[in-house]
């Protein structure tokens, strides 16, 4: 189930990728565009991220609005919990532990202290996140332009 649904997000996302490489940007741009985009879906937003998306679109020209939103499929809901979970992991890690956290009780005013935890880890995850989707990102245009390069000259 778990290889299927794997399977199943990687078509959708192949397949909006192939959507913005028709289109007229550069494979920098749609690139930048998806990384932009699994940088900002990465973020704890709570539905803002969207409409950061369509800020973005509408101001930059240059950005592929097909790739940008093809992020979204990356970081669906039923993953972003996994982030979620390891970001606070990881400002755990880095900040130390919430004093008084416990599974036993959590009060209000370890809000502060959980947030900025949860939000260190989770800057430092979409920063790394966003630089895979790009070099994957390039990569894969790159190689769909040079074989449809390929396949065109040869048609």
């Amino acid at each position: 189930m778990v290889r299927r649904r794997v399977a199943q997000t990687r078509d959708q996302i192949k397949e909006k990728l192939v959507a913005a490489l028709i289109e007229d940007h550069s494979p920098r741009e749609v690139a930048m565009s998806f990384s932009v985009g699994v940088f900002l879906t990465a973020l704890p937003t709570l539905g803002t991220g969207f409409i950061a998306f369509l800020v973005l679109a509408y101001l930059f020209r240059q950005l592929s609005k097909v790739a940008l939103f093809a992020s979204v499929l990356i970081l669906n809901p039923p993953v972003k919990w996994g982030v979620y979970a390891t970001s606070f992991w990881l400002g755990n890690r880095i900040l130390g532990p919430v004093p008084g956290l416990s599974f036993d009780g959590v009060s209000m005013s370890m809000g502060g202290d959980v947030l900025v935890r949860l939000w260190t880890g989770n800057v430092i995850l979409a920063v790394v996140f966003a630089a895979i989707g790009y070099v994957l990102a390039f990569r894969l245009i790159n190689e769909y332009r040079r074989r449809q390069g390929q396949t065109t000259a040869v048609s």
